[in-house]
């Protein structure tokens, strides 16, 4: 990098993940944290006004998740590489988010070490792809496999996410700025595609497929 630091975007609801990933930065001579943001619309006008390397972005924002995120910023600032950064497992949001343009998804367990490496990574241009998600990415090329959860609209995850966590109707239609009646038809969409109709089984699935911390 010529002796330039990597500029880092935090975007992340919580503000003791962002202290503990700041200070992680600070070990790395060759990056540094140069902005931050706590939700999806502080993110965008940060990105408006700033230029940078790489951005760390957790799915799980409140309000605008952070793959509706991932499109706002693959249309206002292509060349900027996004790192999903999530406490959610692999199996569902992962491959969703390599889709949609992200450079590479970790989970918020992972090692320091491998964190900061797979910043350089996506910072130069590559991609940052774990083993299991490898294999996996295989297996669906490989058998053309789709399942229940990769039929689901991003939106349909996140509002599926949020039942699964107890939420009731009209708090996520306020939380995700639609309408209490819309949100019944995304749930109405979840039962159809994955066959289940109880909140309880809706729950038990989303655990399953570690959509829930």
């Amino acid at each position: 990098m010529n002796g330039r630091k990597l500029q880092v975007l935090l975007v992340d609801d919580h503000a003791v993940v962002r202290g503990g990933l700041r200070l992680l930065l600070a070990q790395a001579e060759d990056m540094e944290v140069a902005g931050e943001a706590e939700n999806a619309e502080q993110a965008i006008h940060i990105i408006r006004d700033s230029e940078f390397d790489v951005a760390l972005v957790d799915i799980g924002l409140p309000g605008k998740g952070g793959l509706e995120l991932l499109k706002q910023i693959r249309t206002e600032r292509p060349r900027l590489a996004v790192l999903m950064l999530s406490m959610y497992a692999e199996e569902v949001y992962a491959v969703r988010a390599l889709k949609g343009g992200a450079s590479g998804y970790l989970t918020k367990n992972s090692p320091p070490a491998t964190l900061l490496a797979a910043i350089r990574k996506v910072a130069s241009g590559g991609k940052h792809v774990s083993p299991a998600l490898l294999e996996q990415l295989a297996v669906e090329v490989g058998q053309g496999r789709k399942a229940a959860a990769d039929a689901l609209s991003d939106r349909e995850v996140e509002v599926l996410r949020r039942i699964a966590s107890g939420e009731s109707l009209n708090h996520i239609a306020e939380a995700l700025h639609l309408s209490p009646k819309t949100v019944t038809t995304y749930r109405a969409r979840i039962v159809d595609k994955t066959g289940l109709h109880s909140n309880a089984e809706l729950a038990r699935y989303a655990l399953d497929k570690g959509m829930l911390s």
